[in-house]
């Protein structure tokens, strides 16, 4: 795609309209309450546009949408593109601190939101811009696109990533960045009008923006899921499989949980796309789709590398290469390139590469450096900090970060930032957070010094933390030190923090050992999976470090063990130990009464008379338990 924009040519906007004038009836975004065409996309935006223009938005603007994923999100952006303005995601869910740091730190102009979130959206000098309240206005414009001329440099978006100086920075993506996203998305996965695709990212994770506007420019549509659906791998198969999703995004946890589920053949679903963490897993040969692997910093407009994984091959799957117009450096300390094989820092350069940190210049200067190695269109080349080499077939090796960032769930997350939010704990002296990793699966652990006289528990540090953090970025587990370790340079010595272990780590409850069979089984599932010592009766599994793909495979061995159908949604309805085995026990009661029923009628049918009374008498509630308990010993033995 040409770097020049001329009349909006191009543009995701323009690609928009020319979908609205040729097929207004074809459906454009779907949820299970709103079904919108393009004809009714491209309206609205357009009369939405116009009505931040008249609140003074435009040009070099920024406008910030507290919105959930939903139809309504997808018009805000488009809106906000169409003003020539650049739109600021910000998620509900997030800290209101976080939100607020964000607006204020970007200048943002304008917020839109809806009547349900208003009032807790940060109040600020920004105009907010009410969907509901500001209905009659927005109706009242014109429906005619607003003809506003964007530049190729004219910002896009601006997403807040985790920052290494305690407070997030905001990366400034162009409509040229976009532009070359969109065209290498549609030409590396064939995409028409005839494909049907998932939003399901966090709308703070800048795999929202692949998930919309390359679906968007070539008129496909958009299909999002009920929110419980996002983080349980069968339901969501299943979803995928009943709207007939052509190409679905889902962060690595969870993709590798969705290839170790049986497929039906006839599904529709022809890529999965999966990034944002470390892949482990290869795809079956009989899946029914190809997996792609891809890697991309925010600084890089989402992907830089993309490859196939190939089910036959052994071996950790590769990032794969270097997506079109895109150039890559894998460079040494020195900043000179190391062999093939070598490892070495992964630099970034070309069509994809962000504008820089907003209104960060030193921080710009120092992570986008000059490209002293004369590729063509990359003058400048971004610092990862990841640690890669390049295999001899050409295929780039993640090898891990350079410093202490990690990513967690496929968020990005510097430690420094949760260090930042516990230091500010009453209590806590000092602190230091490292991802420790134990049975493939990586988790926040965090280091604390406390006063002599603080009374600090696990439980209350969690919930002052969520106060200030996402529930990612929320440590796991807390480990009592009288003092970090450092070494001789004066860092914190983090070879020499020991692992949790039940004698070092902050009271998380008073212990209650299980009391019953299935409490003791449920606890004998739960530890491993949360690498606990133990779990008692009033034991929180989201307060022990569990979150909702961890819950997902929790519901799975339930279901497994015992025989039953758990829903995912009882965990957050029952979350303690106590709450999951009532749950447990009666559902195991309601398949014996079924089962009893079918029992009884299968008697009926073949000897023509009914149970004796004595037999039919129901037992009490041990006693019906036993037999179902008996048969979880023998399974799990």
């Amino acid at each position: 795609m040409s770097e020049t924009i001329l009349g909006n040519k191009g543009l995701v906007t323009e690609r928009v309209k020319n979908h609205a004038l040729r097929a207004p009836r074809q459906l454009a975004v779907a949820d299970g309450r709103e079904r919108l065409t393009y004809g009714e996309l491209d309206r609205r935006a357009n009369q939405l546009a116009r009505h931040l223009a008249s609140c003074g938005v435009g040009a070099g603007s920024l406008v910030g949408l507290y919105l959930r994923r939903s139809p309504d999100f997808i018009v805000c952006a488009l809106a906000v593109l169409k003003a020539g303005a650049a739109y600021l995601p910000l998620d509900p869910d997030a800290p209101a601190e976080r939100i607020g740091f964000a607006l204020k730190d970007s200048g943002t102009a304008a917020v839109i939101t809806s009547s349900g979130l208003r009032r807790q959206a940060p109040a600020g000098a920004w105009k907010i811009v009410d969907l509901q309240a500001d209905s009659p206005a927005i109706a009242a414009q014109s429906s005619e696109d607003c003809g506003v001329a964007i530049a190729p440099d004219d910002l896009a978006y601006v997403i807040y990533t985790s920052g290494s100086s305690g407070q997030p920075k905001g990366v400034e993506i162009t409509h040229s960045n976009l532009n070359h996203l969109v065209a290498w998305h549609l030409q590396a996965f064939q995409v028409t009008e005839n494909d049907r695709a998932s939003f399901m990212a966090a709308l703070g994770f800048d795999a929202a923006v692949w998930e919309i506007w390359p679906y968007l420019a070539a008129g496909a549509s958009l299909h999002i899921p009920e929110e419980r659906l996002r983080t349980d791998a069968r339901a969501l198969r299943d979803w995928l499989a009943e709207q007939k999703i052509t190409v679905s995004f889902a962060v690595t946890a969870l993709a590798e949980s969705l290839l170790a589920l049986e497929w039906p053949a006839e599904a529709s679903l022809r890529y999965l796309l999966t990034g944002a963490d470390a892949l482990r897993r290869r795809p079956s040969a009989t899946l029914p789709f190809a997996l792609v692997n891809n890697y991309g910093p925010t600084e890089y407009t989402v992907v830089a590398t993309s490859g196939l994984v190939a089910p036959a091959e052994t071996g950790l799957p590769s990032i794969g290469r270097a997506i079109d117009r895109t150039v890559i450096r894998v460079l040494d300390e020195d900043g000179r390139e190391v062999a093939p094989g070598e490892a070495g820092e992964l630099y970034l350069g070309g069509a994809g590469l962000a504008r820089g940190y907003r209104n960060q210049p030193e921080l710009t200067a120092e992570k986008f450096v000059p490209n002293l190695f004369g590729d063509e269109n990359a003058g400048r080349l971004y610092r990862t900090g990841d640690l890669v080499r390049l295999r001899s077939n050409g295929e780039i090796e993640f090898l891990g970060r350079m410093d202490e960032q990690v990513k967690i769930r496929g968020f990005r997350i510097e430690p420094n930032e949760i260090v930042a939010a516990l230091d500010a704990c009453p209590g806590v002296s000092a602190s230091a957070v490292v991802a420790r990793e134990a049975q493939g699966e990586k988790r926040l652990v965090a280091y604390v010094v406390t006063a002599s006289d603080a009374q600090l528990t696990a439980p209350g540090l969690r919930q002052q933390l969520l106060q200030r953090l996402p529930d990612y970025m929320v440590p796991a587990a807390f480990v009592r030190m009288h003092a970090l370790p450092f070494t001789l340079n004066g860092k914190v010595d983090r070879k020499a923090l020991p692992a949790p272990e039940a004698g070092n780590t902050l009271h998380e409850q008073d212990y209650v050992a299980p009391r019953t069979l299935v409490e003791q089984r449920l606890a004998a599932l739960i530890a491993p999976l949360l690498q606990v010592e133990r779990v008692g009766v009033n034991d929180n599994f989201f307060l022990l470090g569990g979150h909702s793909l961890l819950g997902a495979q929790l519901i799975n061995r339930i279901s497994e063990g015992f025989g039953i159908n758990l829903p995912l949604l009882s965990l957050f309805d029952h979350p303690t130990l106590a709450g999951m085995a009532d749950e447990v026990e009666r559902l195991i009661l309601e398949k014996l009464d079924q089962e009893k029923l079918a029992l009884e009628k299968l008697a009926q049918e073949k000897l023509g008379e009914s149970v004796a009374a004595d037999n039919s008498a129901p037992g009490s509630r041990a006693r019906e338990l036993e037999p179902a308990t008996r048969s979880l010993q023998g399974n799990e033995r």
